[in-house]
């Protein structure tokens, strides 16, 4: 297992190889993203924190993945296109991989076990409501759904993780942003 985020290489959108070192020095926001789902219009949100903070030394870093409802079907070129013609992002995108169940990527496997759980939405329970959709996750632990969140400081270290439903604009996250920088 992996001991600094930092040690991970990931291939973006484009499949050249992207070293999280690169990232070095910033405070990033880790989501799975996905095109189809509900929660797809917190793009536009992820978006404009990226181009508010970003000359602070601030980073969104989006890994499509397709273990919630089938939500991101599409091949990494359609992907980018739709992030770029829909909602203008500018913030690095990666390949789609795995971030939940068999085949699950290391970089997931390390958040996750970094950051078990996720601070959840005052006066919402998002697990309770997909529930009723008979959708259950087989682990606590486990990414409960897209757009999941994992706030990763300047020296790497894993510094909070949000639920999904929690927005990107929300003043919980803004300042947790704000905090690391």
């Amino acid at each position: 297992m992996s001991t600094s985020f930092y040690t991970f290489t990931m291939k973006n959108i484009r499949g050249e190889n992207t070293p999280l070192e690169n990232f070095k020095g910033k405070v990033a926001l880790v989501v799975n993203v996905a095109s189809e789902c509900g929660l797809t219009p917190q793009y536009e949100g992820l978006e404009k924190i990226y181009e508010k903070y970003q000359e602070k030394g601030f980073a969104v870093l989006g890994f499509p993945a397709n273990e919630f409802g089938a939500q991101e079907p599409g091949s990494n070129a359609e992907i980018q296109n739709f992030c770029q013609s829909k909602f203008g992002i500018k913030f690095p995108m990666f390949e789609k991989i795995v971030v939940k169940g068999d085949g699950q990527h290391p970089l997931y496997r390390f958040l996750i076990e970094k950051k078990p759980v996720a601070t959840l939405k005052d006066g919402v329970n998002f697990e309770q409501q997909l529930k009723e959709y008979g959708i259950v996750r087989e682990k606590k632990e486990d990414i409960l759904w897209n757009f999941e969140k994992f706030l990763i400081g300047r020296d790497g270290e894993v510094i909070a993780r949000f639920s999904p439903d929690i927005t990107p604009d929300d003043p919980i996250i803004i300042k947790a942003i704000e905090a690391a920088l």
